[in-house]
Protein backbone atom coordinates (compact mmCIF):
# COMPACT_ATOMS: atom_id res chain seq x y z
CA UNK A 1 0.00 0.00 0.00
CA UNK A 2 1.07 3.53 -0.71
CA UNK A 3 -0.33 6.87 0.38
CA UNK A 4 -0.65 9.34 -2.49
CA UNK A 5 -1.93 12.10 -0.23
CA UNK A 6 -3.29 12.04 3.27
CA UNK A 7 -6.65 10.90 1.97
CA UNK A 8 -5.82 8.83 -1.15
CA UNK A 9 -4.52 5.29 -0.84
CA UNK A 10 -3.06 3.25 -3.72
CA UNK A 11 -3.31 -0.51 -3.17
CA UNK A 12 -3.58 -3.79 -5.08
CA UNK A 13 -7.03 -4.63 -6.46
CA UNK A 14 -9.33 -6.77 -4.34
CA UNK A 15 -12.39 -8.79 -5.34
CA UNK A 16 -14.68 -6.18 -3.77
CA UNK A 17 -13.34 -3.56 -6.23
CA UNK A 18 -14.60 -5.22 -9.43
CA UNK A 19 -17.94 -3.42 -9.77
CA UNK A 20 -16.61 -0.01 -8.76
CA UNK A 21 -13.65 0.04 -11.15
CA UNK A 22 -15.76 -1.37 -14.01
CA UNK A 23 -18.23 1.48 -13.46
CA UNK A 24 -15.41 4.06 -13.55
CA UNK A 25 -13.99 2.57 -16.75
CA UNK A 26 -17.34 2.50 -18.53
CA UNK A 27 -18.53 5.91 -17.33
CA UNK A 28 -15.19 7.47 -18.38
CA UNK A 29 -15.52 6.01 -21.87
CA UNK A 30 -19.11 7.26 -22.07
CA UNK A 31 -18.05 10.72 -20.86
CA UNK A 32 -15.51 11.07 -23.69
CA UNK A 33 -17.60 9.39 -26.38
CA UNK A 34 -15.25 6.42 -26.56
CA UNK A 35 -17.74 3.71 -25.59
CA UNK A 36 -17.69 1.93 -28.91
CA UNK A 37 -17.12 -1.68 -29.98
CA UNK A 38 -13.56 -2.95 -29.84
CA UNK A 39 -12.81 -1.22 -26.52
CA UNK A 40 -12.71 -2.32 -22.88
CA UNK A 41 -16.24 -0.93 -22.61
CA UNK A 42 -17.52 -4.21 -24.04
CA UNK A 43 -14.93 -6.59 -22.53
CA UNK A 44 -16.36 -9.15 -20.14
CA UNK A 45 -13.03 -9.02 -18.28
CA UNK A 46 -13.76 -5.40 -17.31
CA UNK A 47 -16.25 -6.80 -14.78
CA UNK A 48 -13.69 -9.29 -13.42
CA UNK A 49 -10.41 -7.41 -13.14
CA UNK A 50 -9.44 -8.95 -9.81
CA UNK A 51 -9.64 -12.44 -11.32
CA UNK A 52 -7.87 -11.37 -14.52
CA UNK A 53 -4.89 -9.92 -12.68
CA UNK A 54 -4.76 -12.77 -10.21
CA UNK A 55 -4.24 -15.23 -13.08
CA UNK A 56 -0.60 -14.34 -13.80
CA UNK A 57 2.25 -13.28 -11.53
CA UNK A 58 3.55 -10.94 -14.24
CA UNK A 59 0.47 -8.72 -13.97
CA UNK A 60 -0.76 -6.28 -11.33
CA UNK A 61 -3.58 -3.82 -10.95
CA UNK A 62 -3.68 -0.90 -8.54
CA UNK A 63 -6.74 0.79 -7.10
CA UNK A 64 -6.80 4.40 -5.96
CA UNK A 65 -9.17 4.82 -3.04
CA UNK A 66 -10.34 7.92 -1.17
CA UNK A 67 -12.16 7.53 2.13
CA UNK A 68 -13.05 3.94 1.22
CA UNK A 69 -14.36 4.83 -2.25
CA UNK A 70 -12.64 3.59 -5.42
CA UNK A 71 -11.67 6.59 -7.56
CA UNK A 72 -9.47 4.97 -10.21
CA UNK A 73 -7.08 2.27 -11.26
CA UNK A 74 -4.24 1.21 -13.54
CA UNK A 75 -2.29 -1.95 -14.18
CA UNK A 76 0.30 -3.86 -16.15
CA UNK A 77 -0.33 -7.04 -18.08
CA UNK A 78 1.81 -9.41 -20.19
CA UNK A 79 -0.58 -9.24 -23.11
CA UNK A 80 -0.58 -12.23 -25.46
CA UNK A 81 1.54 -11.66 -28.54
CA UNK A 82 3.76 -8.96 -27.05
CA UNK A 83 7.50 -9.64 -26.87
CA UNK A 84 8.42 -11.25 -23.54
CA UNK A 85 10.23 -8.08 -22.44
CA UNK A 86 7.14 -5.91 -22.99
CA UNK A 87 4.10 -5.44 -20.79
CA UNK A 88 1.00 -3.39 -21.50
CA UNK A 89 -0.19 -0.47 -19.39
CA UNK A 90 -3.87 -1.32 -19.07
CA UNK A 91 -7.16 0.05 -17.84
CA UNK A 92 -5.81 3.39 -16.66
CA UNK A 93 -8.95 5.28 -15.65
CA UNK A 94 -9.81 7.87 -13.01
CA UNK A 95 -13.17 9.17 -11.85
CA UNK A 96 -13.81 12.86 -12.59
CA UNK A 97 -13.16 13.77 -8.93
CA UNK A 98 -9.70 12.17 -9.12
CA UNK A 99 -8.51 14.01 -12.22
CA UNK A 100 -6.16 16.96 -12.12
CA UNK A 101 -4.50 15.91 -8.85
CA UNK A 102 -1.44 14.24 -10.35
CA UNK A 103 -2.84 10.84 -9.40
CA UNK A 104 -2.71 9.54 -12.97
CA UNK A 105 1.01 10.33 -13.17
CA UNK A 106 1.53 8.60 -9.84
CA UNK A 107 -0.34 5.49 -11.02
CA UNK A 108 1.67 5.33 -14.26
CA UNK A 109 4.93 5.73 -12.33
CA UNK A 110 3.94 2.96 -9.94
CA UNK A 111 3.09 0.68 -12.88
CA UNK A 112 6.42 1.45 -14.55
CA UNK A 113 8.38 0.74 -11.37
CA UNK A 114 6.61 -2.57 -10.89
CA UNK A 115 7.12 -3.53 -14.53
CA UNK A 116 10.87 -3.11 -14.11
CA UNK A 117 10.87 -5.30 -10.98
CA UNK A 118 9.01 -7.99 -12.95
CA UNK A 119 11.71 -7.94 -15.63
CA UNK A 120 10.03 -5.90 -18.36
CA UNK A 121 12.12 -3.42 -20.35
CA UNK A 122 9.32 -1.90 -22.47
CA UNK A 123 5.78 -0.74 -21.79
CA UNK A 124 3.14 -0.67 -24.54
CA UNK A 125 -0.29 0.94 -24.48
CA UNK A 126 -3.31 1.44 -26.68
CA UNK A 127 -5.73 4.32 -26.50
CA UNK A 128 -8.07 6.48 -28.57
CA UNK A 129 -8.06 10.09 -29.80
CA UNK A 130 -11.16 10.75 -27.68
CA UNK A 131 -8.95 10.38 -24.60
CA UNK A 132 -6.78 13.39 -25.54
CA UNK A 133 -5.83 14.28 -21.98
CA UNK A 134 -4.50 10.77 -21.33
CA UNK A 135 -2.56 10.82 -24.61
CA UNK A 136 -0.93 14.07 -23.51
CA UNK A 137 0.13 12.48 -20.21
CA UNK A 138 1.58 9.46 -22.03
CA UNK A 139 3.56 11.78 -24.32
CA UNK A 140 4.98 13.60 -21.27
CA UNK A 141 6.07 10.22 -19.88
CA UNK A 142 8.09 9.60 -23.03
CA UNK A 143 5.79 7.16 -24.78
CA UNK A 144 6.37 7.21 -28.53
CA UNK A 145 3.85 6.56 -31.26
CA UNK A 146 3.80 3.33 -33.23
CA UNK A 147 2.37 2.91 -36.73
CA UNK A 148 0.51 -0.31 -35.89
CA UNK A 149 -0.69 -2.28 -32.86
CA UNK A 150 1.38 -4.89 -31.08
CA UNK A 151 0.17 -8.10 -29.49
CA UNK A 152 -3.32 -9.50 -29.31
CA UNK A 153 -5.25 -7.08 -27.11
CA UNK A 154 -8.56 -7.61 -28.87
CA UNK A 155 -9.14 -3.84 -28.88
CA UNK A 156 -9.72 -3.02 -32.50
CA UNK A 157 -11.43 0.21 -31.41
CA UNK A 158 -8.10 1.68 -30.30
CA UNK A 159 -6.13 3.43 -32.99
CA UNK A 160 -3.33 5.05 -31.02
CA UNK A 161 -0.47 2.73 -30.11
CA UNK A 162 2.49 3.83 -28.01
CA UNK A 163 5.59 2.31 -26.45
CA UNK A 164 8.24 3.39 -23.97
CA UNK A 165 11.57 1.91 -22.91
CA UNK A 166 11.64 1.42 -19.13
Amino acid sequence: MLKFTNDILIRPIELRDNAAIAAIIRSSLEEFGANHPGTVYFDDSTDHLFELFLATSLSAYFIAEKEGVVIGGAGIFPTEGLPSDTCELVKMYLSPAARGLGLGRMMISKCMELAVTKGFTNMYLETMPELRKAVSVYEKFGFEYLKAPMGNTGHSGCDIWMIRKL
